[in-house]
C-alpha cells in the first residue's frame, strides 16, 4: 500500500505541473512541435517498461494490429492533445487542468453511448457535480474567453473518447492500459509528424494560412530551439511529466486497482491551480475557486462509488 500511494503521490504531482510546464515553454515552441516532441520522447520513455511487461506476459505485438494503435494515437495525440496544447495558449494553466480533469465525465457519457454501460446513481450524481462545476468556472453570463475554455472543453471531452475507445482496443488487442498509452503515443507522434511535413508543402501552408490559422498549423518546425538552452525543460517535460507521469499511473493502478489510480485525476483539480499560483503567479477568481471545490466534491464521490463498486465485485467472486 505504501508503495502505491508514493506512486499515486509521482504521478498526480507530474500531471499537475503538466500544465504550468507547457505554458512556461509556449512563447518558444509552436503548440504542435511541443504536442509532437513530448509525446514521442513519452512513447519512448514508456517503450522499455512496455516490452519488458509483455515479455513476462508472453504477449507480443502483431503488425495487423497496428490500425488499433494508429485509431488511438490519432483521437489522443492528433485530436484532444492539440486541442488541449492550443488551450494552455489561449487560456491560463489552471483553467485548462481543471476542466481537462472532468475527461472522466465524457468517459462515464460515452461509455453508456459506446458500451452500453449502465452509469451508477453515484456516478450520475458526481457526473452532474462536475457539469455544475465546469459552469460555475466558465461562467456563461461573463464569458471572456470563449475560444480557450472551448478548446479545453473539446480537449477533455475527446480524451473522454479516447478513454473509451483505447479502453475497447485493450480487449480488442491483448494490451494493457500502459502498452495502449504507449504504442498511442509513437503511432500519434508518426501521424503527427506526417501532418507537420505535409503542412511545409506551399500550397498547403498557403491555404492554412488563408483561413486564420496558419500562424499554428502552416510551415510547423520540428527541432526549432530543441537545443542546451532548453535542454532540462523539454526533459521534464518529456521523460518526467508525460512518460513518467503515466507509467507511475499505470504502477499504481497495478498495485492498488483503478479506484486507488483514479485518485490521481481527483487530486489534480484541487493542486494543479494551487501550483499555477505558486510558479505563475496566477489569479484564480472567486467562480474558478468554487468551481474547482465542486468538482473535487464530485471527484470524491466518484471515488466511492468506484470503490464500491469494486468491493461488491470482489465479494461476488469471493462467493462464487
Amino acid at each position: 500500500m505504501r508503495k502505491t500511494i508514493v506512486y499515486i503521490l509521482i504521478s498526480t504531482f507530474m500531471f499537475s505541473l503538466m500544465e504550468i510546464a507547457l505554458k512556461s515553454v509556449g512563447n518558444a515552441f509552436s503548440p504542435i512541435q511541443l504536442n509532437l516532441i513530448r509525446f514521442f520522447i513519452g512513447g519512448i520513455v514508456l517503450l522499455p517498461i512496455v516490452l519488458h511487461r509483455n515479455r513476462k506476459q508472453a504477449i507480443s505485438f502483431k503488425p495487423s494490429g497496428l490500425w488499433i494503435f494508429a485509431l488511438t494515437g490519432f483521437l489522443v495525440i492528433i485530436v484532444s492533445m492539440t486541442l488541449y496544447q492550443l488551450a494552455i495558449e489561449h487560456d491560463e494553466a489552471a483553467t485548462v487542468a481543471v476542466l481537462f480533469s472532468c475527461n472522466p465525465v465524457f468517459s462515464l457519457i460515452f461509455a453508456y453511448l459506446i458500451l452500453r454501460e449502465r452509469i451508477g446513481r453515484m456516478n450520475l450524481i458526481s457526473m452532474l457535480l462536475s457539469l455544475a462545476g465546469l459552469i460555475i468556472i466558465v461562467n456563461p453570463t461573463k464569458l471572456t474567453n470563449p475560444l480557450g475554455i472551448s478548446l479545453a472543453i473539446g480537449s477533455a471531452v475527446t480524451f473522454g473518447l479516447y478513454s473509451i475507445v483505447s479502453r475497447w482496443a485493450s480487449v480488442v488487442s491483448g494490451f494493457d492500459g500502459l502498452s495502449m498509452t504507449c504504442y498511442s503515443f509513437i503511432s500519434g507522434a508518426i501521424e503527427l509528424l506526417a501532418l507537420v511535413l505535409i503542412s511545409k508543402i506551399p500550397a498547403v501552408a498557403n491555404a492554412l494560412v488563408a483561413t486564420g490559422w496558419g500562424k499554428t498549423f502552416a510551415n510547423v518546425p520540428i527541432l526549432q530551439n530543441v537545443n542546451l538552452h532548453y535542454f532540462w525543460i523539454l526533459f521534464f517535460i518529456s521523460v518526467c511529466v508525460t512518460g513518467g507521469g503515466f507509467a507511475f499511473y499505470f504502477l499504481a493502478m497495478d498495485l492498488g486497482g483503478v479506484s486507488m489510480a483514479s485518485l490521481v485525476f481527483f487530486i489534480k483539480p484541487g493542486l494543479a491551480p494551487i501550483l499555477a499560483l505558486l510558479i505563475l503567479h496566477e489569479q484564480l477568481t472567486i467562480n474558478t475557486i468554487i468551481g474547482i471545490i465542486v468538482i473535487l466534491i464530485s471527484s470524491v464521490i466518484t471515488f466511492m462509488g468506484n470503490r464500491t463498486k469494486t468491493d461488491e465485485s470482489e465479494m461476488k467472486n469471493a462467493v462464487k
